[in-house]
């Protein structure tokens, strides 16, 4: 347990995550170096410290995977693994994760003021009542062998289904 702690002490496990967050990311790849802290009037909520007065170093690089106009699927490599990182550095972007009602994606953030739009969002937030993040990939050395451990997981079936409601409507 002490040699898996070094590891993320020293910043070598590899993590990766992958989101949906609203908005067209406009960089095709980037890094967020910002301090991230507890929010000091909703304490539930981590803000980012642009000032670096407070808080603590995070490390978030991005990356577009797939672009459907009013949202964007981006893969996510921590450096460094701060409580609610990703989605503050998200945040702070301008592109809150789909359906993250902590840090405001649970409401229409892009797209048209249509009925049959609002009403396409409604039924993808039900499809997928969280934030769509998932961590898709986990690396780290073995302990006592040294080998490299690296655990993958697909997509759950909730943000799949999501993500396919997207491509059907940005196809139509």
């Amino acid at each position: 347990m002490t040699h898996l702690g070094k590891q993320f002490y020293d910043h070598t496990v590899q993590r990766e995550y992958v989101a949906l967050v609203w908005g067209d990311v406009e960089e095709d790849k980037g890094t967020i170096d910002e301090f991230v802290g507890r929010h000091e009037k909703n304490r539930l909520q981590y803000t980012v410290f642009p000032e670096r007065d407070q808080g603590k170093r995070a490390i978030t690089h991005y990356e577009v995977i797939e672009r459907m106009y009013y949202v964007t699927l981006v893969k996510c490599r921590l450096e460094t693994g701060r409580t609610h990182q990703i989605r503050v550095h998200m945040k702070y972007l301008g592109h809150p994760l789909f359906s993250d009602a902590r840090y405001g994606g649970d409401k229409i953030r892009k797209g048209t003021v249509y009925t049959k739009y609002k009403q396409f969002v409604a039924n993808t937030f039900k499809l997928l009542p969280r934030q769509a993040l998932h961590a898709r990939l986990i690396g780290f050395e073995h302990p006592t062998t040294g080998e490299e451990i690296l655990l993958e997981s697909e997509l759950p079936e909730d943000f799949q289904a999501c993500l396919d409601k997207w491509r059907g409507y940005i196809d139509n």
